[in-house]
């Protein structure tokens, strides 16, 4: 994931101002929340979580077809 250091807040500056982190994930689609002056959390939409749950569901889905067709002899074998 790549982000903007634009879309870096503080723990504290997202507790006393949370409208304003809301409003950045609107207008960015992410917000990276520190604490510590670590990365700690990370504020997206729901519409991009569900976008990216769907990629991963993809990529199952890639890596189970190419080994079924890599392993297809074994599998009608299996089916004898």
């Amino acid at each position: 994931m790549v982000v903007d250091t634009k879309n870096i807040v503080s723990i504290t500056e997202a507790n006393q101002n949370f409208s304003r982190v809301a409003r950045m994930v609107d207008e960015s689609g992410v917000a990276v929340i520190l604490k510590n002056n670590v990365p700690r959390y990370v504020l997206v939409e729901i519409s991009q979580m569900e976008n990216e749950q769907t990629a991963e569901d993809e990529d199952v889905l890639a890596i189970s077809r190419r080994l079924i067709a890599k392993n297809r002899h074994a599998y009608e074998e299996l089916a004898k």
